[in-house]
């Protein structure tokens, strides 16, 4: 081509258009990830026509619209209701609880692999939408969708910090606090993981030279502290105006009648009561203590149990405390290993559907008195009308729970193997959570499969979170 020719020649110029990267590092995915992951944690309750009520939905109701202090129920989730505009519709405690599940996701997926896309974690979030329990809860008026909201927010917060920054460690906090004090459990999971947290914090001074991973158990505290003061907070709020409640600053009031109902399960109230009623015959429980029920769920909501009256939770605490602890010291074999069985039991009970059965004779009358507006919606849903059955569902959620927990123990068991602490962090902070919040609910109240499977999908998010990737990794790598 001539000189002049290519003088005529038009120029062409590499045009490049910015579009904006698709992973959650960016913000604006960060953002829109949130935004769609929540309505897809609420399938399920969009089906059912109404979110998924629970027995103990109408206590947190009476307790949060009007006021009313119920000692076996959190203070700050019956308060979360009214403040979430429950009474004008559930569904804003719905959504409000989804949401702050989308977030604590994306914030977790977003501190340990910055470079994962909003795309991937759409598919995740549907994966376990369909696969797992997480949308059984996300969109249930009960306290049990915020387990592992928690747990999901303390590991970035104790190992990934300086990745999460300053702006959302403050959000993660507040959410992680709101969840740790909306149920009792939460407390005391929360409080093993700080210990937990804590005792790998000790090593990283003692072997300097091993590079343990140094956790930070500064923030995880203050979130179990703000939990703790948001729910002696609540519990003053409600009681300093109840004459019959002389404590006005509490943690739980039916800590010990939980634990009087668990022993009693196990037999140990009985000799109690024979070594107590001698020398204290006015306790209230000594009339019954040839009747006793033979398990902790007949006892405390038995329609023929003594419990009934007696006062139920509004009874003597400080005789209850000395069942307690008489207990415990004179007969503490059979008072704790029943109660380990229970927490080895507890932790592979992880059926989703546990509860989510027609609640109409329950919460009628709550509806009538503070939602009218909603009552024939709720009347109207599939659960109302016993059309919910979980037998294909636990088909598919049962064995994966436990198939991505055999996963993360074999990458624990290689990470330990090679002594990569660091990649041991993960699978062991998920494990020990697990195993925490059934010994929590084991111990203190016994076996029920929501307590687990609020929590068994934690695992799977980790799972489709870093499968996919390690084996890419494993196919790109040469063959030697």
């Amino acid at each position: 081509m001539s000189e002049s020719a290519m003088r005529l020649r038009p120029a062409v110029w590499p045009v490049h258009f910015h579009v904006p990267a698709a992973h959650v590092s960016s913000l604006w995915a960060e953002l829109a990830a949130i935004v769609l992951l929540a309505p897809l944690f609420l399938y399920a309750a969009w089906w059912n026509g109404f979110p998924f009520m629970f027995f103990d939905s109408g206590a947190y109701v009476l307790e949060g619209f009007r006021r009313f202090f119920v000692p076996e129920r959190s203070p700050v989730y019956s308060l979360f209701l009214d403040y979430a505009h429950g009474r004008q519709s559930l569904w804003f405690v719905a959504w409000a609880q989804s949401a702050m599940t989308a977030f604590v996701i994306v914030e977790f997926a977003r501190a340990l692999w910055p470079r994962t896309s909003l795309w991937m974690l759409l598919r995740v979030g549907a994966a376990l939408s369909v696969l797992t329990s997480v949308a059984w809860f996300a969109g249930q008026i009960e306290p049990d969708c915020f387990t592992a909201v928690f747990i999901l927010a303390f590991y970035p917060l104790a190992f990934k910090l300086k990745q999460v920054g300053v702006v959302r460690s403050i959000l993660l906090v507040a959410v992680a606090g709101l969840a740790i004090a909306c149920h009792p459990s939460h407390l005391g999971t929360a409080a093993g993981l700080v210990l937990c947290l804590a005792l790998v914090w000790i090593p990283t001074f003692v072997w300097r030279q091993r590079k343990f991973p140094r956790p930070n158990v500064f923030v995880p505290l203050l979130c179990f502290l703000t939990g703790l003061g948001l729910v002696l907070g609540a519990n003053y709020s409600l009681v300093r105006k109840v004459p019959e409640i002389k404590e006005k600053v509490f943690v739980s009031r039916s800590g010990p009648f939980f634990l009087t109902a668990r022993l009693m399960g196990d037999g140990v109230v009985k000799k109690t009561l024979y070594d107590l009623c001698p020398s204290r015959p006015t306790m209230v429980l000594c009339p019954y203590k040839d009747h006793l029920s033979r398990t902790a769920d007949n006892f405390l909501w038995g329609p023929e149990s003594p419990f009934n009256k007696i006062g139920r939770f509004y009874g003597p605490k400080d005789e209850y405390e000395l069942i307690v602890r008489h207990s415990l010291t004179h007969y503490p074999l059979q008072s704790l290993l029943p109660g380990l069985w229970g927490s080895v039991r507890q932790y592979f009970m992880v059926r989703t559907g546990d509860g989510v059965e027609p609640q109409v004779w329950v919460l009628r009358d709550l509806f009538y008195g503070f939602m009218p507006k909603q009552r024939l919606a709720y009347m109207d849903a599939h659960q109302q009308r016993g059309k919910i059955h979980f037998g294909a569902v636990n088909v598919v959620h049962v064995p994966l729970a436990f198939l991505a927990q055999a996963w993360l123990g074999w990458v624990l068991w290689k990470a330990l193997k090679r002594r990569r602490w660091n990649l041991a962090t993960l699978p062991a902070f998920v494990f020990v959570a697990l195993l925490g919040n059934a010994m929590v609910c084991g111990l203190f109240s016994g076996p029920h499969d929501r307590y687990q499977s609020r929590v068994a999908w934690v695992p799977v998010l980790v799972v489709l979170l870093t499968a996919r990737s390690s084996v890419e990794r494993a196919l790109r790598s040469p063959v030697s």
